[in-house]
C-alpha cells in the first residue's frame, strides 16, 4: 500500500475471535476509502487468529500488540477514526471500565479523550452478551459515542452456514460521524 499524502488514519483494533480471520476485507475496504490503516491487536488475537503476515502486507506496516518504549518512535499517526472489530466481550467490558491492560483496550480508551469516531462490530456469543455486565458496558460505550454494528453471534443459520460478518459496515457507522 502506497501513502497517501493526507489521507485520514484508521486504527483498526482486531480482538480473538474466530471471524478475525477476514480482517483483510475491513482493511482492503478502508483503503477502497481513502483510509491509512495500522492494526492494532489484543495479544490473544495474535495466536492464530488472522493472518498477520498478510494484514502486515496490506498496510505496509507492523501490526503493533506491544506498548513502545518511550524512546521509540511512534508507529503510527493519531487516528481519524477508531474501528474495533470483531469485539469480543472482554474488549468491550474492559473498555467501557476503563482497564487500558494492553495496547488494544488502552487504545479504544485514549480514543474517547482523542474526540476521534469510533465503530464497533460486537461479536459475542448469545450466552455471553446476555450478561448484565456486557450491557452495561454497551450502554456506557454508546452514551460515550461509540457506533455499534449489529450483534454477531457466528451460530449458525438454518441451513447450517454462518452468516456473513459485515466488516464494511464498521465503515459506514464511522461516515455517520
Amino acid at each position: 500500500m502506497t501513502e497517501q499524502a493526507g489521507a485520514p488514519f484508521l486504527y483498526v483494533v482486531v480482538c480473538a475471535a474466530g471471524i478475525a480471520s477476514g480482517v483483510g476485507k475491513l482493511v482492503t475496504a478502508a483503503q477502497e476509502r481513502g483510509f491509512e490503516v495500522g492494526v492494532i491487536a489484543t495479544p490473544a488475537a495474535l495466536n492464530g487468529f488472522f493472518d498477520t503476515a498478510a494484514v502486515e502486507a496490506l498496510t505496509g506496516r507492523p501490526i503493533r500488540s506491544a506498548w513502545r518504549t518511550p524512546a521509540d518512535p511512534r508507529p503510527f499517526p493519531p487516528p481519524d477514526a477508531v474501528v474495533v472489530a470483531p469485539a469480543t466481550f472482554n474488549t468491550v467490558n474492559k473498555w467501557a471500565a476503563g482497564l487500558g491492560d494492553t495496547l488494544a483496550v488502552a487504545t479504544l480508551c485514549e480514543a474517547y479523550g482523542l474526540g476521534v469516531p469510533v465503530a464497533a462490530l460486537p461479536c459475542v456469543a448469545d450466552a455471553l452478551a446476555a450478561h448484565p455486565a456486557y450491557q452495561e458496558s454497551l450502554e456506557r460505550l454508546r452514551g460515550m459515542g461509540v457506533r455499534f454494528g449489529e450483534p454477531y453471534t457466528g451460530e449458525p443459520q438454518e441451513d447450517g452456514r454462518r452468516p456473513e460478518f459485515g466488516w464494511e459496515r464498521a465503515l459506514d457507522l464511522l461516515d455517520r460521524a
